[in-house]
């Protein structure tokens, strides 16, 4: 079907609002991040921060270090974040379980989400990392890298048990009828109807939350594990220079960036579903 004069023009009409609204949004970026480059540049003490900062030499040298020690916080974001998955799911699904005999442990679950969200994480950290082995009780674990992980699963258990729970609460009620209609258990609507549903609906607060736990590796320096913060903090002290800590954020900003972008593109995508465009 050969489109008419007016479809055409419209469409002509959003190409050329396409091209100058791209050529807009690139000159203002430009003007507005040279503005800034020119300002910071030209301040008095620019030469002193560069030295400090953004030493080219200093950064070789802490690099294959930071690197390394990098590693350590990639494995402890991996690790904690399959036990955040699994406390966050449980701790979610019993609040939400409507069964009376599961009274006291409803209350506990309760208690744990309201004391480890409003307890700092990095007060976590120092409880659990210095806490649990002055306990002196046998089968506790002693090792730095595991008393970590279980500080930041407390934490961001909590967290993201309550994101999970805001999820599953948000599913209508006809979709539990469905489940009970065609026959299945209550368990068996939360696992295969209902948790699905509330998963894919909350995955992008979801996923922000893992973008802070990735940050948040880096608190476990307090404790003694060598990561990357520690190992700028290092060179630091050895070289009185700080360029060492950009390198460290350089690394945590890379391994963000994808995550965060990920998270912009399922909430447009979650968006767009929700209104029909």
């Amino acid at each position: 079907m050969t489109p008419s004069e007016r479809q055409l023009e419209r469409v002509r009409y959003r190409r050329r609002r396409a091209r100058n609204r791209g050529a807009v949004a690139v000159v203002s970026t430009l003007v507005v991040l040279g503005g800034l480059a020119v300002l910071i540049t030209q301040s008095p003490g620019w030469p002193r921060v560069r030295e400090t900062y953004f030493n080219v030499g200093d950064a070789r040298a802490v690099l294959p270090d930071v690197a390394t020690a990098f590693w350590l916080n990639i494995r402890l974001f991996l690790v904690a974040e399959v036990f955040i998955l699994v406390v966050a799911i449980a701790v979610a699904i019993i609040r939400v379980v409507p069964a009376p005999a599961l009274a006291p442990i409803k209350l506990l679950v309760t208690i744990y989400t309201d004391v480890f969200r409003g307890t700092p994480t990095i007060l976590v950290v120092f409880l659990v990392g210095f806490g649990v082995p002055a306990l002196g009780l046998a089968g506790l674990p002693t090792s730095l890298f595991w008393l970590g992980v279980i500080a930041l699963t407390l934490s961001y258990g909590a967290y993201v048990s309550e994101v999970l729970r805001a999820g599953i609460v948000s599913i209508h009620p006809t979709q539990w009828a469905s489940g009970r209609a065609l026959g299945l258990s209550y368990g068996q609507t939360m696992r295969h109807i209902v948790l699905p549903q509330a998963v894919r609906r909350v995955a992008p607060p979801l996923l922000n939350d893992f973008v802070s736990l990735q940050k948040d590796t880096a608190l476990l320096s307090t404790i003694g594990l060598v990561e990357a913060l520690r190992v700028a903090q290092v060179d630091a002290g050895r070289t009185f220079a700080f360029t060492g800590y950009v390198v460290a954020a350089a690394f945590f900003i890379v391994a963000t960036i994808p995550l965060a972008r990920f998270t912009d593109y399922l909430t447009v995508r979650s968006l767009r579903r929700e209104n029909g465009i």
